[in-house]
């Protein structure tokens, strides 16, 4: 087994079960140190979907009477509706699989979203500048319509807000300062995911994350920032909310 062939299973399988890869590991530093990023990653995933939902308590409602006036309606089901506002990752992963019927494509579309991303952050290196400065008031309700979302005003200084183009959907990209480095976040309100997607690259760190029925990529350059992209995962897992 060589490097390219490890690092391509040890990304489907980070517990490094499959044939050869710990014979490989052993004798490799470099392979070993990309298992270890792509194990911490996982652990940070996990801690941003490690989200108490409380018990969801459904009102008594008066039985109906013979004789009572009771119209029947179907009601429909919005392609944009929020779960309700203590839900968090883990109840609208559980929405998803329950609400969406995802084709045999899925692994197809999401591995293609993954790839789109990816190449769209080789694209705007620029946009990750280390600085103060934040984006007007201005520009940033252009890029982020609270007609489409709101998000937590506190997640951090946001120092660049472009509408672009991802997966044909133009989508709001910012770009925050985070304790070791810019962070980049993705609002993707018309990508419905049913699980977590890693990103791992050359100078790409992050995840994707169900969110109603949208999702957002949380995205650093830096190793030591894997935490910090958990945490700001979780807040916006808690407060992105799609208004369409």
């Amino acid at each position: 087994m060589n490097c390219d062939e490890y690092r391509a299973a040890i990304a489907g399988d980070p517990a490094e079960s499959f044939p050869g890869g710990a014979e490989h590991s052993s004798g490799c530093e470099d392979c070993r140190g990309y298992r270890e990023e792509l194990r911490a990653l996982d652990e940070c995933i996990a801690r941003a979907l490690a989200i108490e939902v409380p018990e969801l308590r459904m009102p008594e409602l008066p039985a109906v009477q013979a004789g009572d006036n009771v119209v029947r309606i179907k009601a429909p089901w919005s392609r944009f509706k929020s779960p309700p506002l203590w839900a968090g990752v883990a109840a609208a992963v559980a929405l998803v699989a329950l609400l969406v019927t995802r084709g045999p494509g899925s692994d197809v579309e999401s591995r293609q979203l993954a790839e789109q991303i990816m190449a769209h952050m080789d694209h705007e290196q620029a946009s990750r500048q280390v600085t103060s400065v934040p984006v007007s008031a201005q520009a940033l309700g252009a890029v982020v319509d609270p007609k489409v979302s709101t998000m937590d005003p506190d997640i951090g200084l946001i120092t660049y807000a472009m509408s672009c183009v991802i997966n044909g959907n133009t989508v709001p990209h910012l770009v925050i300062q985070g304790e070791r480095g810019p962070v980049t976040l993705i609002l993707l309100p018309d990508e419905t995911i049913d699980k977590a997607i890693r990103l791992s690259g050359v100078n790409v760190q992050g995840v994707i994350l169900p969110v109603g029925s949208g999702s957002i990529a949380v995205i650093g350059e830096r190793e030591d920032q894997l935490e910090e992209i958990g945490e700001i995962g979780r807040r916006l897992s808690e407060t992105v909310h799609w208004n369409i």
